[in-house]
Formats: C-alpha cells, structure tokens, sequence
C-alpha cells in the first residue's frame, strides 16, 4: 500500500509546496510547454512533474531543480535561504552553537 507522505508534512510545509508546484505549472502553461516536453527535458517520468505540479512533498529536490532548469528558472534556486535572518541575529548576538545536537539519553530518569 502506497504511504500517504502528506500526513508527515506540517501543513504549513505542505501550503508551500503546493504553492511552489502551481507556480512551475503555471510556469510551464505560460511557456505553452506540454508536461511530456518539461518532463522529457527534466529527465524525469510525467507521473513525477505530475507530483512536483501537485506540491507532493515525496519528491526528491533535485526533480524539482530539474524542472525549474528546465523552464528557465534556475536563478530562483540560489534564492532560497538567501535571507537567514534568524541566523543573522544569532550570529550578532554571539551566541554559541554546538557544532552536533547533544546525544539523547534513554533512561536518564532510571
């Protein structure tokens, strides 16, 4: 039975996702590119621009990067994380990361 990945997503995610897979869509629609066409020029199968177009979060990254190269919109793929204000201001405040999460102990409490 096939896992229905849409459950492990946080739907906050999953918006994004869908968002990101109807911007490529209508990308392609503006373009008058057919998904046989995107798809072949991805190297991808249509059932994959079929899930990307959909915003299903089971695909790997690399096909979404694929299809953007494929429609001309690889430049939007070094935006994403440009802006880290969060980290910005962690690294203004000095405040010290640990290089690895601490280990989680089982049975700390026994």
């Amino acid at each position: 039975m096939k896992k229905d990945t849409r459950s492990d997503i946080p739907p906050q995610l999953q918006r994004l996702l869908t968002e990101l897979g109807e911007n490529l869509k209508f990308a392609r629609l503006r373009r008058k590119f057919s998904a046989a066409i995107v798809s072949e020029r991805a190297g991808i199968s249509r059932n994959t621009l079929r899930a990307i177009e959909k915003g299903q979060g089971n695909v790997m990254l690399a096909a979404y990067a694929k299809v953007m190269f494929s429609l001309n919109l690889e430049k939007d793929i070094s935006l994403l994380a440009k802006d880290d204000d969060l980290g910005r201001k962690l690294q203004d405040a000095g405040l010290v990361t640990p290089k690895r999460a601490p280990k989680i102990t089982r049975n700390a409490g026994k």
